[in-house]
């Protein structure tokens, strides 16, 4: 079996699922601090020049999995892996977040949407050159950046 082991905690002002934003977009005046366990701060060195960092964390209050869901922006039943659903086999999540400043082992970011005390799994860079696509098709989701941003959690992903 895979284990893999949190680097840090992530600390946000969201303490339930229920309400909180379905992605950053709707987070973006959130701030939150993620705390890197000392033997892995070495691991931050250079992190500074970065904007935008990628989160991978764990949904750790997923408590079940579906191949099918109904995801926040639809009505429609979809496949796990076409959503974002917390209810993947994995349970693993993604956020794109800025960082504010590192202080230690302390990083600021801000635009936060998962729950306090989200178990984080890795940190990566975002870099344009790399990651930005010019052109991408979205699939079944048609809600614009308006809708994405005020769309709150409910309970069908617990």
């Amino acid at each position: 079996m895979l284990t893999i082991e949190p680097i840090g905690t992530i600390h946000s002002p969201i303490d339930t699922p229920e309400n909180a934003p379905i992605q950053p977009r709707g987070a973006e005046g959130l701030q939150g601090e993620i705390e890197i366990f000392p033997r892995f701060s070495a691991g931050l060195a250079d992190l500074e020049g970065f904007s935008h960092l990628y989160l991978i964390y764990h949904f750790h209050l997923a408590k079940r999995t579906s191949l099918e869901v109904t995801p926040f922006m639809d009505t429609s039943q979809r496949g796990v892996f076409a959503t974002r659903s917390p209810l993947r086999p994995s349970h693993i999540g993604l956020s794109i977040v800025r960082l504010l400043g590192i202080r230690d082992n302390i990083l600021t970011i801000q635009g936060i949407d998962t729950v306090d005390q989200t178990p984080l799994l890795d940190i990566k860079p975002y870099i344009e050159n790399f990651d930005l696509v010019k052109e991408s098709r979205s699939g079944w989701m048609q809600a614009g950046p308006e809708e994405v941003a005020a769309r709150r959690s409910d309970d069908r992903f617990l």
